[in-house]
């Protein structure tokens, strides 16, 4: 699977990086609801962690249970997937959790590069 070639995980990949989390979400969802496998749990980290965002600057929440969640699925992945640099999400995410203003640490969903 390569997100560059998918319209919704693109939409998915644009909003996330818009800081529009929820929305992110949405996009996702319908791809996640006919995923299997490695796609599946792709999806559901990406979604955990659009959420884990959205509580955090939406609702000042500072419980991380959505990224905990999150972490479930990305260490049954590798640290690429889908054309996706998912360790480099993952820390940019954990930082941007763990930062007193947003501005400090917003996290983008970076494709990787060869």
């Amino acid at each position: 699977m390569n997100a560059a070639n998918n319209g919704a995980w693109q939409e998915g990949i644009r909003l996330f990086n818009a800081g529009q989390w929820w929305e992110a979400h949405e996009a996702w969802e319908n791809e996640w609801l006919r995923a299997r496998g490695d796609e599946k749990a792709c999806l559901s980290a990406l979604i955990l962690l659009a959420a884990a965002l959205h509580k955090r600057w939406h609702h000042g929440s500072l419980s991380h249970r959505n990224f905990i969640k999150a972490e479930k699925y990305l260490n049954a992945l590798p640290d690429e997937y889908a054309g996706i640099n998912l360790a480099g999400l993952r820390a940019d995410v954990w930082a941007a959790l763990q930062a007193p203003t947003l501005d400090q640490a917003r996290p983008h969903l970076q494709p990787v590069t060869d």
